[in-house]
């Protein structure tokens, strides 16, 4: 532990940390940990799964010192972007804090409000929170943050993706200008260095940047991209988890509609499959997570607004089912799996004229994804006889198979033993396999170089101010019944197609408002998936009327 006691953390605190069984400090905890505990404030980049709560609950708890007095007001303030990290984040810190007494109380939507409200008239030393429940409570009057010293907030680009960028600038206002400030953000977009600028003094940067091979050593993500056509995807996805046998994965999808087709499909490949996305309930969500994290389902199907804030470590692999649209979403997605110093495996399935998304990818993360086809029937037969030979092995070595002998012995007297394994091993693997063996290959494709990245559309004339023009046989308009007299703005209409048709905001073509609806450009190929999407959900917290608009 001198890791720790080096970094000038509570002696409490390090005490607390060898119990957990904390070894020795990561890169961001080691970089971030000592500037906080010496009041500065901090802008950090790391990656998830990077250590990230520990580096800035530690010194969070070391500032606040050991809780007094019977009425406590709340000192600490952490904003996350999702309830489930909300959770993960207070669980963490009350662990770290127990020896000092200190109080935690995460508050979020989907909670009992009267729950949040009986406990903060108790009183609490550290909230963790998500925007818009915050801000609820702070306009309520029953959050009083004036006595907070510390705020953090922590996936800070998640929270903006997620349409809470004025959610942040009421809170910051809220909170006492003397307060230090720490904000964690896996990227830095410009919207990130506004809010730095605004509300940070004098931060200290850290960056830790993505983890790269030694020269000779294998890396700690195994990164391949399987090339299909769209008509084969479902299947090469089926073939491809068959081939790896993963202990745990993640597959993430685009839209609701291909979550639960790929979990159906993977249950009836035999796959123990979870669906997780938008529609469910918190109730339902909280059950799917708690059953992948025991192991009683090993697939997860997520989409990437769903998946938010999810801190699930066990994760061997991670498979887009799409190529992500963005490097950073690709480097969010993937570091969900080796984590804690474990190998993991990243899978891309890609289009040919996806081709140029891989090659912007490598570009960003330094790192090279390995182009393959899609394992053939023969590449699955031998996978399955190479599982066959280990559970063998392994049943040799463990023995205690004195009472087959008989079975055995009394076959062997008609049949040569090597005929007799042979065919035991056969009927091991037809059990298994259900007796099927008339799977076709999935059709091998060359890649396209040139081919123009998927999800990308050329302007067509002058840029509009909200965004690109689309060329019009990639264009669709949906109309939304909403506009400027109900305070819509483009930011509103960018942010729940985003979020909730899990489209990529850089795709959203020209926006028109006028004072009673807006017409919104997208690409023609997700207009009829965008509708649905908003159709189930509120802009601005009202049910609007949601239909393509087919006029000239």
């Amino acid at each position: 532990m001198a890791g720790f006691d080096s970094l000038g953390l509570d002696p409490a605190l390090v005490s607390a940390l060898v119990a957990l069984g904390y070894e020795e400090p990561t890169a961001i905890q080691r970089e971030a940990i000592p500037p906080l505990l010496a009041g500065r404030d901090v802008l950090g980049q790391a990656a998830t799964g990077t250590g990230k709560t520990a580096a800035f609950a530690l010194p969070l708890l070391s500032t606040i010192g050991a809780a007094t007095g019977a009425r406590r007001n709340v000192r600490a303030l952490v904003l996350v972007p999702t309830r489930e990290l909300a959770m993960q984040v207070a669980e963490a810190i009350h662990k770290y804090g127990r020896p000092l007494d200190v109080s935690v109380l995460p508050i979020y939507g989907g909670q009992a409000m009267s729950l949040q409200l009986r406990a903060l008239r108790r009183g609490v030393d550290v909230v963790v929170a998500t925007p818009g429940r915050a801000l609820d409570h702070i306009t309520r009057g029953t959050l009083d943050l004036t006595a907070v010293e510390v705020l953090v907030l922590d996936e800070a680009d998640e929270m903006l993706d997620m349409g809470f960028a004025e959610e942040l600038d009421a809170i910051l206002e809220s909170v006492p200008k003397t307060r230090q400030t720490a904000l964690f953000s896996a990227t830095m977009p410009p919207r990130i260095r506004s809010i730095t600028k605004r509300h940070l003094n004098d931060p200290v940067h850290v960056t830790i940047a993505n983890e790269t091979a030694a020269p000779g050593k294998k890396p700690r993500i195994r990164e391949v991209a399987y090339v299909v056509q769209r008509a084969h995807k479902v299947a090469a996805l089926a073939r491809v988890i068959d081939m790896e046998s993963p202990a745990s994965a993640i597959v993430f999808c685009r839209t609701r509609t291909e979550v639960d087709e790929l979990t159906e499909t993977l249950g009836a490949r035999g796959y123990q499959a979870e669906a997780i996305h938008g529609g469910l309930s918190q109730e339902q969500r909280d059950r799917v997570l708690r059953r992948f994290r025991e192991g009683a389902s090993d697939v997860l199907v997520a989409t990437d607004v769903a998946a938010r804030g999810l801190d699930i470590s066990h994760v061997s692999h991670v498979v887009n089912f799409d190529v992500p649209s963005s490097p950073d979403a690709y480097v969010h997605r993937i570091g969900r799996t080796g984590r804690a110093g474990k190998e993991g495996v990243a899978i891309t399935l890609a289009e040919a004229r996806e081709h140029r998304l891989l090659r912007n990818i490598e570009h960003h993360t330094k790192r090279k994804i390995s182009i393959e086809g899609v394992p053939t029937v023969h590449d699955l037969r031998e996978r399955r006889f190479e599982l066959t030979r280990e559970a063998l092995a392994e049943t040799l070595e463990g023995g205690d198979f004195e009472r087959y002998r008989t079975v055995v012995e009394s076959l062997a007297a008609d049949h040569d033993v090597l005929d007799l394994a042979a065919a035991a091993v056969k009927l091991f693997d037809q059990t298994r396999d259900g007796g099927k063996d008339d799977e076709a290959d999935i059709p091998a494709i060359a890649i396209a170089p040139a081919a123009r990245p998927a999800g990308k559309f050329t302007p067509k004339g002058p840029r509009a101010a909200n965004g690109p023009r689309l060329k019009s046989e990639d264009a669709a308009r949906v109309f939304v019944g909403v506009g400027r007299n109900a305070g819509i703005r483009p930011a509103d209409l960018v942010g729940a197609i985003a979020n909730e048709a899990n489209v990529n905001a850089r795709d959203i073509g020209a926006i028109d408002i006028a004072d009673k609806f807006a017409l919104v450009e997208v690409p023609a190929a997700r207009a009829a998936a965008i509708v649905t999407a908003l159709r189930g959900t509120t802009i601005r917290g009202q049910k609007v009327q949601v239909r393509i608009d087919r006029k000239k």
